[in-house]
């Protein structure tokens, strides 16, 4: 990129943060029933009596917070507050800690379920939101739910972290975060989601609890997720760490490697750093050859046994690749990274961005055709990965 692009990408990227805020500040909230409604269609059309997710609810306070801690914005700072208070008034379980997975409209508890992703996912939103507002209770309400994992998630005996439980901690048979997911008792996109949780959690606490559980997170993806022969991460195993299929996620593997430096960053390792930029590196040039196409983004997942392709276009794999992709730039300074950038950015405005109903399609086939029948808002699809790329590159 030139001088002159580069002002040009920071003013898109500018705009479109501001976009997406205008989106989720207008049509998020519900009025109605306190906190924020459950889902919008494609089309962006309230579905009515829409259950309320936790994975929304927390990504929801997340992104108004990050806002607020990156820039000054008070209806940001407003929208965070109501995200924490109904996450503390209908999400948390006062009776056996934790949040519960899923609410209906009016806020009852539908489904109690204790996913470690969930947990989590609060974990991270909390640790955030306390950058904001230095509110002691937030802080150690974050420390708790922190506990609450290392006590009943993390398996002492083979490392590592199990995925689910019944509403009181207690074992659960099907583990699984959605139906599409394998019901495997250990999973990447579980541990990528928690190691982004304690490097922001070690960050307001300095706790050496939480630093010794974010080390040992960090050697995890290096050791155990990451294969080197294939330089891909892999994503699902047993308990005893055998993997269970052979499917590896191109936005997932460029999300990591990113993920992973932050966190040993805020560990402050100076040889963990030194092993985990050289994986971001492998991890990238892999990720140009196999999973981004030139002027037509980023494919979804490849099965490594049948060769089977999901060419789908996720929404967030696109910006998780922009900013994983300018990690491994700042590493080498080789342009074939920076060029990549751009050319996603130029795919994500003119397919991604949806500029008929507001926000981003939740995804593309290949002929870059939106699912219609996937949603704008819902469980799955909120403002955390769009944002936070945004504010990333802006950085």
């Amino acid at each position: 990129m030139q001088l002159n692009s580069h002002k040009d990408f920071r003013n898109e990227l500018s705009a479109e943060l501001d976009n997406i805020l205008g989106y989720w500040k207008r049509f998020s909230p519900d009025d109605e029933h306190g906190g924020f409604v459950g889902c919008r269609d494609h089309y962006n059309k309230l579905i009515l009596k829409a259950n309320k997710g936790i994975i929304l609810n927390t990504r929801l306070l997340w992104t108004f917070s990050a806002i607020g801690n990156f820039r000054q914005d008070k209806s940001t700072v407003e929208l965070a507050t109501r995200a924490y208070k109904y996450l503390k008034d209908y999400f948390q379980d006062k009776k056996n800690g934790g949040v519960f997975w899923e609410l209906d409209y009016t806020g009852k508890p539908v489904n109690t379920r204790k996913q470690i992703y969930a947990q989590a996912f609060a974990v991270y939103a909390l640790s955030e939101y306390y950058k904001l507002t230095k509110e002691e209770e937030v802080k150690n309400w974050a420390v708790s739910l922190f506990e609450l994992i290392e006590e009943h998630g993390r398996d002492r005996k083979n490392n590592g972290y199990l995925e689910a439980f019944q509403q009181d901690w207690s074992p659960i048979e099907d583990m699984r975060l959605s139906e599409k997911e394998d019901n495997s008792a250990k999973t990447m996109n579980t541990h990528l989601h928690i190691l982004e949780a304690y490097t922001t959690l070690y960050q307001i606490t300095k706790e050496e609890k939480v630093r010794e559980a974010l080390h040992n997170l960090s050697i995890l993806f290096l050791e155990k997720f990451y294969a080197e022969e294939i330089q891909h991460f892999h994503l699902f195993f047993d308990v005893k760490w055998n993997r269970t299929n052979n499917i590896v996620s191109y936005g997932h593997d460029i999300e990591a490697v990113w993920l992973i430096i932050e966190a040993v960053r805020t560990l402050n390792d100076t040889d963990l750093l030194k092993k985990a930029n050289r994986v971001a590196v492998d991890v990238a040039e892999t990720f140009l050859k196999e999973g981004y196409v030139k002027g037509a983004g980023v494919l979804n997942e490849k099965n490594l046994d049948t060769g089977n392709l999901d060419t789908d276009r996720h929404w967030w794999p696109q910006v998780e690749a922009m900013v994983g992709l300018d990690f491994a730039f700042r590493i080498t300074n080789e342009n074939e990274f920076q060029e990549a950038i751009s050319d996603i950015w130029e795919y994500t405005k003119s397919q991604i961005i949806d500029r008929e109903n507001g926000e981003w399609h939740f995804r593309l086939n290949k002929n870059n055709e939106p699912y219609t029948k996937e949603d704008k808002l819902s469980m799955w699809k909120a403002p955390y990965h769009n944002s936070r790329a945004c504010m990333m590159l802006l950085k």
